[in-house]
């Protein structure tokens, strides 16, 4: 096989859309899903704006006898893996024994699962426990669950990287594809974190936005950046060496995972600086494309002043001032932990698909210090062909990720 390893098949779970063509069409309208939430009641708590994704119903996608044993965050990835080997006309039943995998990446588990059966377990006792518990909490369980239900024997694995995680599955994937260990893999991340367990867990960093405003609460790169607002959803993508794709008639390609690398900045306190650059460079590198041969960058986006103007400075330092358009779907979704890499590489496989880069909503007063070239108020229109995507997690963790389109 080459060495080009390719998207040809994406499944959606979006606070703005389920499925790819209702994703994009919100993005590209500027549609947002930041709103106060419906399934869960945020009065007692200081965030009250959230990324919820509204209308899913596992039912008729889900298997039902997998509902009770599933937390959210499982069903959300059970519906997205299907759409996307739907998308991509893929049969893993079809392929050799061990020639599909599954590469997920988690940051916050089951949350709503394991805070139901912990409540029973304190109020009713151990025995009104499910046994179900002992798995549907675990960060590992998508990659367990999609690898059954898909009969994926082949290589399995889950990357625990927080918001960088996603794009850290899609490179591992990456790697069992090139190296040969796989010839198909289904590959991504989703969260489901907004239940009272989910959102309490993340209060201590300090770091949610707690702007009543849902139009206000969310406002990455902004001067009134004030956080972050939590969402729910992900992406899950199918990805196989071009030539696999197209010797068994895969309907389209996407695009191409052409480069990655990753970093991990010093802890706080410390005199050395941040990394980030060193993980924008590699994965240039990787992809074999030089700073004024990116097109467009989808950025971490946190919405924290300090991470902002940290990002701020790696583009600059990179593509230097306004060097390069930036896009911020995220801005209508909130943040997705493991979820929001793949769904930002979805978006760049798409700008590359139809030419086109959506604008961000809400935002619009950027400090002339960042010396960003933000796409505002109105998509653009140019010609795509290379977008590198950019994810941070806690921690440290810095993601970098280049996507390329490919000639059909």
């Amino acid at each position: 096989m080459s060495g080009r390893i390719v998207v040809t098949g994406a499944g959606v779970l979006a606070p703005n859309g389920l499925g790819v063509a209702d994703y994009w069409r919100a993005t590209l309208a500027g549609r947002g899903g930041v709103a106060a939430p419906e399934r869960l009641d945020l009065s007692p708590y200081p965030v009250k704006a959230a990324g919820e994704i509204a209308g899913f119903e596992p039912a008729g996608v889900v298997p039902g006898r997998l509902i009770p044993q599933t937390d959210r965050t499982t069903r959300f990835a059970l519906a997205g893996a299907s759409w996307a080997l739907e998308d991509a006309a893929a049969d893993p039943s079809a392929a050799g024994r061990y020639d599909v995998g599954v590469v997920t990446a988690n940051g916050c588990g089951g949350f709503e699962f394991g805070q139901r059966e912990l409540q029973k377990l304190w109020s009713q006792g151990p025995q009104r426990v499910s046994a179900y518990q002992s798995f549907a909490w675990f960060y590992a369980v998508n990659t367990g669950q999609l690898s059954i239900r898909h009969g994926a024997r082949g290589h399995g694995s889950v990357v625990v990287t927080e918001q960088a995680g996603g794009l850290d599955a899609l490179a591992a994937a990456r790697r069992k594809l090139r190296d040969g260990t796989l010839r198909l893999a289904v590959t991504g991340g989703v969260e489901a974190p907004l239940c009272p367990w989910g959102i309490t867990a993340q209060l201590p960093n300090g770091l949610l936005s707690e702007v009543p405003d849902p139009d206000r609460a969310y406002l990455p790169f902004d001067r009134d950046a004030a956080g972050y607002v939590p969402g729910e959803g992900g992406a899950i993508l199918v990805m196989e060496a071009e030539e696999a794709a197209r010797e068994r008639g895969a309907p389209h390609v996407y695009g191409e995972i052409a480069g990655y690398a990753a970093s991990f900045d010093p802890p706080p306190g410390s005199e050395r600086p941040p990394v980030l650059t060193k993980a924008i460079a590699g994965a240039l590198d990787d992809a074999g494309v030089r700073a004024d041969q990116v097109d467009v960058v989808v950025p971490d986006a946190m919405g924290v002043p300090a991470m902002d103007r940290a990002e701020a400075a790696a583009l600059r330092e990179v593509f230097g001032p306004r060097g390069v358009p930036v896009a911020v779907p995220k801005t209508m979704t909130g943040r997705l932990y493991s979820g929001g890499g793949p769904l930002d590489v979805v978006a760049a496989l798409l700008m590359i698909r139809d030419g086109v880069v959506p604008a961000a909503v809400n935002i619009g007063d950027i400090p002339a210090e960042y010396e960003l070239d933000v796409v505002l108020e109105r998509s653009r229109a140019l010609p795509v062909r290379t977008v590198l995507v950019i994810a941070r997690g806690l921690g440290g963790f810095n993601s970098a990720l280049v996507v390329r389109g490919v000639r059909q």
